[in-house]
C-alpha cells in the first residue's frame, strides 16, 4: 500500500507541474572519478604552472658576492649584495645589481632584475665585435679589441663573464682604473651598447 501511494503522490507531482525539467540520473559508482583525482578539462595543476614558467636559453653567471652591513640604533644589521650577469650567446646579455638577508635571495633577486632588462649586440664575423672601442664609467675604463678566429676571450673575470654570455669569443680587453666588479661590469656595457656596424664605421672613414 504505501508503495502503490508514493506512486500515485510522484504522478500527482508530475502533473502539477509539467514544465518541471526531469532529474538527471547519476552515474554509476564505478564511473565516478577518485577523491584524489583532481584533474579536469583543463590538465593537470603541475603542467598549467610548468606552461606559465618562462622558458629561454639564457645562463646565469654569478660574478660576485659582497657582505655589507648597516649601523643603526639597535646595532649592525647584516645583508650581502650579489651581482648575477645572464645571456643567451647568441647576443643578448643583462647585469644586475641585487641586495637581500640571505646569499639565495639576493641571487635569485638580482637574476630576476637581470633577465627584466638585456641589452643586445651585433656579433661580426668570428663571433667577434664590429671595431674597437673604450668603454667607461666612473673612474673605470674599459678597452675592447676585435681578434681573429681561435684568439679566444683575453679578459679578466667581469669582463669575460659578460663577454661569453653575450656569445663574443674572439676578443682582447684591458681595465684600466676602477676595479670594483660593478665598475668594470658598467662600463663594459657601455662600450659594448655603442658598438656601430661594419657599414657604419665605413661611412664614418669615408668622411674622415
Amino acid at each position: 500500500m504505501l508503495e502503490e501511494e508514493k506512486v500515485v503522490t510522484e504522478e500527482v507531482k508530475a502533473e502539477e507541474n509539467p514544465t518541471a525539467a526531469p532529474k538527471e540520473e547519476r552515474a554509476p559508482r564505478g564511473d565516478r572519478r577518485p577523491h584524489g583525482d583532481r584533474r579536469g578539462p583543463r590538465g593537470d595543476r603541475k603542467d598549467r604552472r610548468a606552461a606559465r614558467e618562462p622558458r629561454d636559453d639564457m645562463e646565469e653567471r654569478v660574478v660576485f658576492i659582497n657582505r655589507v652591513s648597516k649601523t643603526v640604533k639597535g646595532g649592525r644589521r647584516m645583508k650581502f649584495t650579489a651581482l648575477v650577469v645572464v645571456g643567451d650567446h647568441k647576443g643578448k646579455y643583462g647585469f644586475a645589481l641585487a641586495k637581500a638577508a640571505e646569499v639565495p635571495d639576493a641571487i635569485k633577486k638580482a637574476t630576476e632584475a637581470a633577465r627584466k632588462k638585456l641589452y643586445t649586440i651585433h656579433l661580426v664575423k668570428g663571433n667577434t665585435i664590429s671595431h674597437e672601442i673604450v668603454g667607461k664609467y666612473g673612474a673605470c675604463n674599459v678597452y675592447l679589441k676585435p681578434a681573429p678566429e681561435g684568439t679566444g676571450i683575453i679578459a679578466g673575470g667581469p669582463v669575460r663573464a659578460i663577454l661569453e654570455l653575450a656569445g663574443v669569443q674572439n676578443v682582447c680587453s684591458k681595465v684600466y682604473g676602477s676595479r670594483a666588479p660593478i665598475n668594470i661590469i658598467r662600463a663594459t656595457n657601455q662600450g659594448l651598447n655603442n658598438l656601430k656596424s661594419y657599414k657604419d664605421m665605413k661611412v664614418l672613414r669615408s668622411k674622415e
